[in-house]
């Protein structure tokens, strides 16, 4: 066999939003782009600020000799030293710039966290849904990824379940807030919870169990909601973030790992992080965009257009007889199924010309997410399709 056994079983299981994204450029192609409604993609469509195309074309014409140059792996020592200082000024707390690793992304964050802390057979506990590429990033290192489903219907941490299941090979407990694909943001107080549970279990089983939240939608909230900083409440912490969304630069692959200011062996694991950086083929992230960022900390899109595509979106769901629950950052509505199989339903949608991805594909079987950073066209033209949809749900 060419490819190897486990590729071909990844293969087999691999992204369902994949899929479904290619499957609509194969619908667009026989009816036209506007007669297919596409949801399947995470993709922000709302424009970078005017600012970035204003510093990169600043930074481009300066000429500096440095601008396409190596760099510590780590990161160019301003771009940190202006994160850090971000850092301190959004989470009130004292952040060094030796603290922060820039990654290609928050995928390269996550894989190269995984890489730094897990020991062959090591466990990574997530509640779920979940996005699905977390299982090929833990396998990528040796670890086992276990899942606790959140609570319904709100999908807030059921700190009880997740509680019980942490046993001896955990060593990261991880999180997304806000969640794809739920929208969910955990609040303060249960990630306060949260960290003391990992305290008591570190005490219990004689090593660190390390929290990790995934934080690309951090600035993508709604309604006076803020995301609590993980630093504050548990020490043995890392964030990783990107821009992808909050300046609408998914392409350019920029983001960060941070360690918690109070982290055991702080030094340690940022050496560790920055050889996985190198190690893993990442090297550091691109040179150009870490200039760019360092100009652009807080930074972000308008919210208020994915804000009024959610209002749109559940308001006329709703009245439809969708069951949701309001998401309160990301873009992604995360519907109850009308049907009990997800996977029918999405069949169904798809007879309208509709791409949705089953939530069987995000191990929240019995749900579906549409990702609503698309244009408002597509969301008007896809809401007959939904409405028929529905209720022909009522005489299967």
């Amino acid at each position: 066999m060419a490819v190897a056994e486990k590729m071909n079983r990844f293969i087999e299981k691999s992204s369902w939003i994949r899929k479904m994204f290619e499957e609509g450029a194969r619908l667009k192609k026989i009816h036209g782009e506007d007669k297919v409604f596409d949801f399947s993609l995470g993709n922000p469509n709302v424009p970078p600020p005017d600012i970035v195309a204003e510093k990169l074309l600043e930074l481009i014409r300066k000429k500096d000799p440095g601008l396409h140059a190596y760099m510590p792996n780590a990161g160019h020592f301003s771009t940190r030293s202006a994160m850090s200082a971000y850092f301190c000024r959004e989470f009130c707390v004292s952040m060094a710039q030796d603290q922060i690793v820039v990654t290609c992304g928050a995928a390269g964050g996550l894989n190269i966290i995984f890489k730094a802390l897990l020991d062959p057979g090591e466990e990574v506990l997530c509640p779920a849904p979940y996005f699905v590429e977390y299982n090929f990033y833990v396998d990528n290192h040796g670890g086992v990824l276990k899942s606790v489903p959140a609570r319904r219907p709100d999908f807030d941490l059921d700190l009880e379940a997740m509680e019980r299941e942490i046993g001896p090979r955990t060593k990261i407990v991880l999180i997304n807030s806000p969640n794809n694909p739920t929208g969910q943001v955990y609040p303060e107080e249960t990630i306060a919870r949260l960290g003391k549970i990992l305290e008591a279990k570190s005490t219990q089983f004689g090593h660190v169990i390390y929290l990790v939240s995934d934080e690309p939608y951090r600035k993508i909230v709604y309604d006076n909601c803020c995301v609590p900083c993980i630093f504050t409440h548990y020490a043995n912490s890392l964030i990783t973030s990107s821009y992808s969304k909050d300046l609408s630069l998914p392409g350019e692959r920029i983001g960060f790992v941070a360690l918690g200011p109070a982290a055991e062996d702080g030094p340690k694991i940022i050496d560790a992080l920055t050889l996985a950086n190198r190690i893993l083929g990442f090297v550091n992230a691109p040179s150009l965009m870490q200039r760019l960022v360092e100009e652009l900390q807080g930074v972000c899109v308008d919210v208020s257009i994915y804000k009024a595509k959610r209002d749109r979106l559940v308001q006329a769901l709703s009245g439809f007889g969708y069951e949701l629950t309001v998401p309160r950052g990301a873009f992604y509505l995360f519907p109850k199924s009308p049907l009990p199989d997800d996977l029918e339903f999405i069949r169904l949608l798809h007879e309208e010309n509709i791409l949705c991805v089953p939530g069987s594909g995000f191990g929240g079987p019995g749900y579906i997410r549409i990702a609503y950073c698309v244009h408002d066209a597509t969301i008007e033209g896809a809401l007959p399709g939904f409405e028929r949809a529905i209720k022909r749900c009522g005489n299967m």
